[in-house]
């Protein structure tokens, strides 16, 4: 009886073909982020978005973040628009009730001693949503924050190996 046991457990941890090591690259020791190129009218959305991408990158890989000319890869990207709108109004005055944040980056991320891409996204998009009206009165800043640490997420699982 024990024997069939050790068996099945045997089984249930090695399942279909998948692990519970990492996935990323493990030839890969350290990565560079440096601040990513910001083309819209909205002040330091670049910044923040680098600095969630550093704590998101130290904390959910097995990468360093070391200087650019020390790192073994580099991940750079650029903001290429920040949009606002309107999900819902309220129904006095009409004024917004909930209010949505799109931020879209390009990125790639590269091997910098061969040059070779090892992810590039374009039109890479996420949300965040506010409610700017009362009683709760969230200013814009909540949205974009929300949707800045969703979006180093984002980035972060698009670095792990490909199934």
């Amino acid at each position: 009886m024990s024997a069939a046991l050790l068996v099945l457990a045997c089984l249930f941890l090695t399942g279909c073909g998948y692990s519970h090591g990492g996935t990323f690259p493990k030839e890969i020791g350290s990565i560079a982020v440096p601040i990513f190129e910001n083309r819209t009218p909205y002040r330091d959305v670049e910044f923040d978005l680098t600095e969630a991408l550093i704590k998101e990158i130290e904390l959910r890989t097995p990468y360093k973040v070391v200087r650019s000319g020390d790192a073994d890869t580099l991940l750079a990207g650029v903001v290429t628009n920040v949009d606002q709108r309107v999900l819902s109004r309220r129904d006095v005055g009409g004024l917004p009730q909930e209010m949505e944040i799109s931020i879209v980056v390009n990125f790639e991320w590269k091997h910098q001693r061969t040059g070779e891409s090892l992810r590039d996204r374009h039109g890479f998009i996420t949300v965040g949503r506010h409610v700017p009206g009362r009683p709760i009165g969230e200013p814009f800043e909540v949205a974009r924050h929300e949707a800045v640490q969703q979006l180093a997420r984002d980035i972060v699982a698009v670095m792990r190996a490909d199934w």
